[in-house]
């Protein structure tokens, strides 16, 4: 299932619920069911602790993420490497940090199939 995160304050996030649920556990939510809830929401008043939670995850992860800036040509394809923790959570981070600075809330739900 695809999860599209909202906010007034960013563009909207797009994100597979499987990547989505560790950033969200990391962010303080707490599920009852092995899946992702098909809706939820991150209040401003959970902002902080989110976004706190989030950069311990990243900080954390070891990370296939080095942009290291070498042109080597013996280093894989970047399509070819794992995307890290870094690289996954940022889009949602950054939304969550502008809708700290504007006091509003993120919303996720299930992305509309076009």
């Amino acid at each position: 299932m695809l999860v599209l995160f909202q906010s007034k304050s960013a563009a909207e996030v797009l994100m597979f619920a499987q990547h989505a649920r560790p950033i969200l556990l990391a962010a303080g939510k707490t599920f009852d069911t092995p899946g992702l809830p098909e809706r939820g929401v991150i209040t401003r008043a959970q902002l902080d602790t989110a976004i706190a939670g989030i950069e311990a995850l990243v900080a954390a992860d070891p990370g296939h993420d080095d942009a290291s800036g070498d042109h080597d040509e013996t280093v894989e394809h970047p399509i070819a490497q794992p995307v890290g923790m870094r690289r996954r959570a940022w889009p949602l981070l950054t939304m969550l940090r502008l809708a700290r600075e504007k006091g509003e809330d993120v919303t996720w739900e299930p992305a509309p199939s076009w």
